[in-house]
C-alpha cells in the first residue's frame, strides 16, 4: 500500500515532470481501498497534471461506455479546447516564418498589418507553412492532419466558409456530426469509429506538444466495471461481463501501443473487486491484462512505485524511495 500524496509526488517527479514531458508514455493502473482514497488521489493528480502543463482529460465508465474506444475518444476531444491548441499552433507558425505576432487578434489582415505585408501573400506562406508542419507530419493520421489544418485556418480567417469547416470539424471531433458529406470536401470521409478512434488518440497525444501543451493526462475510472448487477432506477452504464472483457482488451491495446503513443499518462482507476472477482475481475477473466500488470514477485511490506499496478490506502505506510 502507498498513500495517494507520496504516489501522486513520486508520478509527478519521475513521469509528469521527466518521462513523459520527455515524450514519454505509461499506463499505470492505481486500485484504491475506499472512495475517499480514490477522490484524493484524483484530485490530487489532476491538480498536478495542470500545474505541469497538462491537457486533462476524465473518462468515468458510469458516464461514457469505455469499452468502446470511439466513445472514449469523443469524451476526451469534448474536453480538449481544440481553439486555443490551434491559436498556439498559428502563434508559433507566424513568428517561424519570421513575422511579429500581435496580441489578441491573429487575423490575416492584422498580422499583415502588423508586418507591413501583403495579406494574400502572407495567405500563401501561411498555408505552406502549415501544411509542411501539419500535413507531411505522418506520425498523426491523415483525418487529424486535415482536421487540424482546418482548426488552424479558421484561427486567422473569420469568412463563414472557414468557420462552417470548423465547426463541422469540432463537431466531427466530438462525434457531434450527423452527416459526414459536410466535410467530404476536405477529404474527410468518415466519423471517428471503433476502427479509428485508437489512432485519433494516438495523433491527438502527440499534437498537444505541439501546441504549446506539455502532452495529455487521460484518467480512466473503470470502477463501474465491477457493479455485477443493474441497480435499480439507475440511468448510469451497466456493463455485462463481455463489456467488461472489451474494456480489458481496449486497456490491453493502450499498454501495447506505448511504444507509438507519446507524450502520454493513462491512469486507470480500479476498483479491488476487478482484480480478483472469479467472475469478471481480471485474473480469473483476462490473462493477457494480467501478465501485463501483474507483480507476481513483490514486497508485502513496501510497495514498488515503479510497477504498473499500485494499491493506494490513507493508512498505507510512509513511502521512503531511495533516489
Amino acid at each position: 500500500m502507498i498513500r495517494a500524496r507520496e504516489y501522486v509526488s513520486f508520478l509527478r517527479r519521475e513521469y509528469l515532470g521527466d518521462f513523459v514531458a520527455s515524450g514519454g508514455a505509461a499506463v499505470k493502473f492505481v486500485v484504491p481501498q475506499d472512495d475517499e482514497s480514490a477522490e484524493e488521489l484524483r484530485g490530487l493528480l489532476l491538480s498536478a497534471g495542470r500545474e505541469e502543463g497538462y491537457e486533462i482529460a476524465s473518462v468515468d465508465a458510469a458516464a461514457v461506455r469505455v469499452h468502446m474506444i470511439d466513445r472514449v475518444f469523443h469524451e476526451v476531444a469534448r474536453q480538449i479546447d481544440w481553439d486555443a491548441r490551434a491559436r498556439s499552433f498559428v502563434s508559433s507558425a507566424i513568428e517561424g516564418l519570421g513575422f511579429a505576432r500581435p496580441e489578441g487578434d491573429l487575423s490575416l489582415e492584422r498580422v499583415a498589418a502588423v508586418n507591413a505585408y501583403d495579406p494574400r501573400e502572407l495567405r500563401l506562406e501561411l498555408n505552406r507553412r502549415l501544411q509542411e508542419e501539419l500535413l507531411r507530419d505522418y506520425g498523426l493520421a491523415q483525418e487529424f492532419r486535415i482536421a487540424m489544418v482546418r482548426l488552424c485556418q479558421a484561427q486567422v480567417d473569420a469568412s463563414d466558409p472557414v468557420q462552417a469547416d470548423r465547426e463541422a470539424v469540432l463537431a466531427w471531433l466530438r462525434g457531434e456530426l450527423r452527416l459526414i458529406g459536410s466535410l467530404k470536401h476536405v477529404a474527410i470521409f468518415q466519423k471517428i469509429a471503433r476502427h479509428n478512434a485508437r489512432d485519433m488518440l494516438l495523433s491527438l497525444a502527440r499534437w498537444l506538444p505541439r501546441s504549446g501543451r506539455t502532452g495529455l493526462l487521460l484518467e480512466l475510472d473503470i470502477r463501474r466495471c465491477a457493479v455485477p448487477k443493474r441497480p435499480p432506477e439507475d440511468a448510469s452504464v451497466f456493463y455485462t461481463k463481455a463489456a467488461v472483457l472489451d474494456v480489458y482488451e481496449l486497456l490491453r491495446q493502450l499498454i501495447d501501443a506505448t511504444d507509438e503513443l507519446s507524450s502520454c499518462l493513462v491512469f486507470v482507476t480500479v476498483a479491488p473487486e476487478l482484480l480478483t472477482d472469479p467472475k469478471r475481475g481480471i485474473e480469473h477473466s483476462y490473462h493477457a491484462l494480467k501478465l501485463r500488470i501483474w507483480d507476481e514477485v513483490r514486497d508485502r511490506r513496501r510497495t514498488n512505485p515503479l510497477a504498473a499496478l499500485v494499491r493506494v490506502s490513507k493508512g498505507a505506510e510512509a513511502l521512503i524511495v531511495h533516489r
